[in-house]
């Protein structure tokens, strides 16, 4: 399992981002559980839980209103998945990285391919 969390993007670009991986890996949460602003001056952070799945087609391109920071956290196999799956459907430029003894965070810029 590995979560998703985004970041600097408006509850549009954060539901197309999920709606693209909702497409090729199973969930934590329903489909219709769309991103949501908070009231306040605050930023917010939307996350999601995926499970890793043996067979995978990789989605379509996508098109972004702005950039989303995205972090991916979890084991190898998923996050390297997520990561594959995001690239196919975004342009992804990876910001930053760290491994542990069996998790990895990947720090991600994403928007849309051009």
């Amino acid at each position: 399992m590995a979560t998703v969390s985004l970041t600097g993007a408006s509850k549009e670009d954060a539901a197309t981002v999920f709606g693209v991986l909702r497409t090729v890996f199973p969930t934590d949460r329903p489909a219709d559980d769309v991103p949501k602003e908070q009231p306040g001056d605050h930023s917010t952070v939307w996350s999601v839980e995926f499970e890793p799945t043996q067979e995978w087609s990789a989605p379509d391109p996508v098109s972004l209103e702005g950039s989303v920071s995205a972090t991916l956290q979890g084991d190898y196999i998923t996050v390297d998945q997520l990561f594959e799956a995001l690239s196919a459907a975004f342009a992804v430029h990876q910001r930053g990285a760290a491994s542990g003894d069996q998790e990895k965070e990947v720090d991600l810029r994403l928007g849309t391919k051009g």
